[in-house]
C-alpha cells in the first residue's frame, strides 16, 4: 500500500470557535469544523443545519428555462410525440425517470429512450435520432448529455426534431442547435453551478410545476431519485445541492420509491441510510444495467409502482451487479499486470493502458482502482466498434478534462469532469495518445502532487468524542452526524488520534482487513472498535505497538443495538 501524506486542515479562527460555543453550546471540536466548513455564527449554523425547500432557487433563472416550458407546452398543445432521452448511468436514469414520470400525469405521447453502451456509446447519438424520426417524435428531451451533441442535434433538426438540452457538462466552444438548459453555460445566470443531471431535468420539472400552478408538494417525491444522483455523480453537497440532498434523504428514509426499497434489501442495507449508501449500495446496482445488459432496466425499477413489477427487475440488476464485480476484479488484476511489466508505464507520470478485449462497462471503474495503486491520472481503454474508447479518472489538482483537450488532435471525441472523462480514438492513434497524454502530464504534475493525501479536519482523542459520557451514542457524535449530507464540498469530518494502542482484542478478518479495539492510556475506560480495510500486513506491530489512526465514525447497527465504529483511512507506527 502506497504511503500516504497526512494533511491536517487548518483551524477555524479563535473567536469563530468561542462565539459558536457559545452560541450553540458544542464543543470544540464540533464548532472547529463548522468554522473549517464557513460557518461563523448561529444564523448561518441555523441555514446549515436546517435546510428549507423555500431556499430553492427560482428554476426561470436558469438561461432557457421559459423557452423550454414554452416548447414542452407547444408539444402538449399540438399532440406531439415528445421523447425523454437520457445517459445510461445513474445520473441519466434517474433523470429519466423523473422527467418522464411527471410528464406522464399530464400527457400520454411521452417515451422514454436510453441509449446502448455499446452500440452508441456515451450521450445523444445517431441511433437515438433515428428512433425518434421512425417513430415521429418531434421533441426530444435530453438529460445528462448533449451539451457538446452538435452534430446529431443538427442532424435531428434538420429532420424535424427540436431538442431541450438538460445539462451539466462543461460547454465546448461551439453549441447545439437546442434549447440548452446547462448553469454552466456563457450567460447562465443561475446562482448554483454544480447541479447533477438530474438536478437540472428537476428544475426543469419545477419550472413547468409552477406554470401549472401546482404545489412544490406535488415533485417532492421525486427527490430521491435526484439525491442519488447527487451521491452517484460526486458533485458538491453545497448550496442548493444539500437541500436537495436533504430533503431527497428525508423520501428515501421515511418513503422509499419501491425499487430503491427493493435494491437495499438485496443489499442488505437496514438502518438510517445515508449518502454513502447511496454510492455504495444503490448506485452501482443501478449503474450495472447499463454496464452488462441495457439502462432501460435501471428505468424499469426506478419507475416500478408494486413488487410484481419490481421483483424479476430487481433480480436481474443485482446479478448483473455480481458480474460486474467479477469482471472489476479479473480486468484490474490484467491491467495490474500489464503495468508490472512494462518499465515506461512504472516510471510514467500517467497510466494509459489498452487490451481490445476488456468489458467497456467497468474500464471506469478499473481506471480508480489504477489509481488506488499507482496514484496518477489513468486511462483505461478498450476496443468498441472498430476504435479505442476510454474512461478516465484523475488525482488532485489535475484536471483529466482539459488533459484530454490538448490530446484533440488525436482523439475523435471526448467529455466529462475535472476529475473523470470519457474518450473515443481511432485504434491506430493509441501509442501516439499514450505519449503525448503522458507529456501533458510530465508537464502539469510535480513529485509531490503524486504522493497521496489524506485530508485531517483535526486532531482530537477519544475524551472529546465521549464528553465524559460512558457508554450510548454520544453527544459528540449526535451533532456531527447533523453536518450530513456528506460528499464533495462537505466531506465527512475525519480525524486522526495518536498513541492508540491494542486492548488485546484486535483480530484479522478475512481478505486482509483488521478488527481493531483500541483505548488510550490517559482513558483507559474508554473503548472504540474500528475497522481497517487492507491493513492486514500491519496486525502484528498492531498487537504489540502504539499506533496514530487517521478515521471517520460511524454508527454501527447490529443485533437491533447500535455503538460508534471508526471507518480507519490510515494507520501509522512511531519511528
Amino acid at each position: 500500500m502506497m504511503e500516504k501524506k497526512w494533511v491536517i486542515q487548518k483551524s477555524a479562527e479563535l473567536d469563530t470557535v468561542i462565539a459558536l460555543i457559545e452560541g450553540l453550546g458544542v464543543s470544540k471540536p464540533i464548532a472547529n469544523l463548522l468554522g473549517q466548513r464557513g460557518i461563523q455564527n448561529f444564523e448561518q449554523a441555523k441555514v446549515f443545519f436546517r435546510p428549507q425547500l423555500s431556499d430553492l432557487h427560482d428554476p426561470f433563472l436558469m438561461k432557457g428555462m421559459q423557452a423550454a416550458v414554452d416548447r414542452i407546452q407547444d408539444a402538449i398543445a399540438n399532440n406531439e410525440n415528445i421523447l425523454v432521452y437520457g445517459d445510461y448511468d445513474v445520473d441519466g436514469t434517474t433523470a429519466v425517470a423523473a422527467v418522464y414520470s411527471y410528464l406522464t400525469n399530464y400527457y400520454e405521447q411521452v417515451e422514454y429512450y436510453i441509449p446502448d453502451r455499446y452500440k452508441e456509446g456515451y450521450g445523444v447519438s445517431r441511433i437515438g435520432v433515428d428512433f425518434a424520426i421512425d417513430n415521429s417524435f418531434s421533441l426530444i428531451i435530453a438529460l445528462d448529455c448533449g451539451t457538446k451533441a452538435v452534430e446529431q442535434i443538427s442532424y435531428a433538426k434538420a429532420n424535424g426534431i427540436d431538442f431541450i438540452v438538460c445539462d451539466h457538462h462543461l460547454p465546448g466552444e461551439e453549441l447545439p442547435d437546442a434549447i440548452l438548459l446547462n448553469p454552466k453555460q456563457v450567460g447562465c445566470e443561475y446562482p448554483f453551478k454544480e447541479l447533477s443531471g438530474c438536478g437540472v431535468g428537476f428544475k426543469l420539472i419545477q419550472a413547468i410545476n409552477e406554470t401549472f400552478a401546482e404545489p412544490f408538494e406535488t415533485i417532492e417525491h421525486l427527490l430521491d431519485l435526484v439525491v442519488v444522483s447527487i451521491g452517484a455523480d460526486l458533485v458538491s453537497i453545497q448550496g442548493e445541492n444539500r437541500i436537495l440532498a436533504h430533503f431527497g434523504l428525508v423520501r428515501i428514509n421515511r418513503e422509499p420509491r419501491i425499487g430503491f426499497k427493493k435494491i437495499l434489501q438485496l443489499a442488505n442495507k437496514t438502518g438510517e441510510i445515508s449518502i454513502s449508501d447511496l454510492v455504495f449500495s444503490i448506485a452501482p446496482r443501478i449503474n450495472a444495467a447499463g454496464r452488462i445488459d441495457s439502462g432501460n432496466k435501471a428505468v424499469e425499477l426506478l419507475l416500478a409502482k408494486n413488487e410484481d413489477d419490481v421483483a424479476e427487475v430487481s433480480r436481474q440488476i443485482n446479478t448483473h451487479n455480481e458480474t460486474r464485480k467479477g469482471l472489476d476484479k479479473e480486468i484490474t488484476q490484467e491491467a495490474l499486470a500489464l503495468i508490472e511489466k512494462d518499465n515506461w508505464l512504472l516510471n510514467a507520470k500517467s497510466t494509459v493502458v489498452f487490451n481490445a478485449n476488456w468489458h467497456k462497462g467497468v474500464i471506469g471503474i478499473v481506471a480508480s482502482r489504477l489509481i488506488e495503486m499507482y496514484y496518477r491520472p489513468t486511462i483505461v481503454l478498450t476496443e468498441s466498434n472498430g476504435v479505442a474508447v476510454g474512461s478516465a479518472r484523475s488525482i488532485k489538482g489535475f484536471n483529466i478534462h482539459d488533459a484530454i483537450a490538448q490530446c484533440a488532435d488525436l482523439v475523435t471525441q471526448f467529455g466529462g469532469h475535472y476529475f473523470a472523462a470519457g474518450l473515443t480514438l481511432p485504434l491506430e492513434n493509441v501509442p501516439a495518445f499514450k505519449l503525448k497524454f503522458n507529456a501533458v502530464a510530465e508537464s502539469l504534475l510535480t513529485d509531490k502532487m503524486l504522493v497521496p493525501e489524506v485530508d485531517i479536519d483535526t486532531e482530537i482523542d477519544f475524551r472529546d468524542i465521549f464528553e465524559s459520557q460512558v457508554g450510548g451514542i454520544p453527544k459528540f457524535y449526535r451533532v456531527m452526524k447533523q453536518l450530513a449530507p456528506f460528499g464533495p464540498d462537505n466531506m465527512a469530518p475525519v480525524f486522526v488520534t495518536r498513541g492508540v494502542k491494542d486492548t488485546g482484542e484486535s483480530r484479522l478478518l478475512k481478505e486482509d482487513h483488521v478488527k481493531l479495539v483500541m483505548r488510550l492510556d490517559e482513558y483507559p475506560e474508554l473503548v472504540l472498535t474500528g475497522i481497517a480495510f487492507n491493513f492486514g500486513h500491519l496486525i502484528t506491530r498492531i498487537l504489540k505497538e502504539p499506533f496514530d489512526i487517521v478515521y471517520t465514525i460511524e454508527e454501527n447497527f447490529w443485533n437491533g443495538r447500535s455503538s460508534l465504529q471508526l471507518m480507519i483511512r490510515d494507520i501509522r507506527f512511531k519511528e
